[in-house]
């Protein structure tokens, strides 16, 4: 086989299943990288209403006990329904604003490397953009420590 096997040579989190975040914004489910070297969220934009803006923030543990906004590198497809993602962007601790268009996805990439000693677990937000916007995202966590068929859980 060539390529990258995800199911085996990498673990997935659906960290934020499809969801309205009118009127309230989102906070995706925690994920450990301690296991993992690597992980790139998928975030996906439906119909989108209004602009949100995305952060990312490292924690101790996965119920948001000790949390710090961090920076960190996306890529972005914004042009309706495209597949080619633009040049590799930074962002700072305040994260980006989306674009208003539909159909659109960014992917958010972070090395375990660049994350504080004790603090394993990452949380994505987003914040309310007062219309409808239908957002979901994915964590593709690769460069398993203990690469096996069946991956470990990187929720608990």
């Amino acid at each position: 086989m060539k390529g990258f096997n995800v199911p085996e040579q990498g673990h997935v989190v659906n960290i934020l299943p499809p969801i309205d975040i009118n009127g309230s914004g989102f906070t995706s489910d925690y994920f450990s990288m301690g296991l993992y070297s690597h992980v790139d969220i998928i975030l996906t934009l439906g119909v989108t209403g209004a602009a949100s803006t995305i952060t990312l923030e490292e924690s101790d543990d996965n119920s948001g006990s000790s949390t710090t906004a961090i920076g960190f590198d996306y890529y972005k497809e914004e042009t309706a329904a495209g597949d080619t993602l633009a040049d590799r962007a930074t962002a700072t601790t305040s994260g980006f604003a989306t674009s208003t268009n539909d159909s659109i996805t960014y992917v958010i990439s972070v090395d375990a490397a660049e994350l504080s000693d004790g603090y394993p677990f990452l949380v994505l937000k987003g914040s309310d953009p007062s219309a409808a916007t239908l957002v979901s995202a994915v964590a593709v966590l690769s460069g398993s420590r203990y690469a096996q068929e069946n991956t470990p859980t990187a929720i608990t």
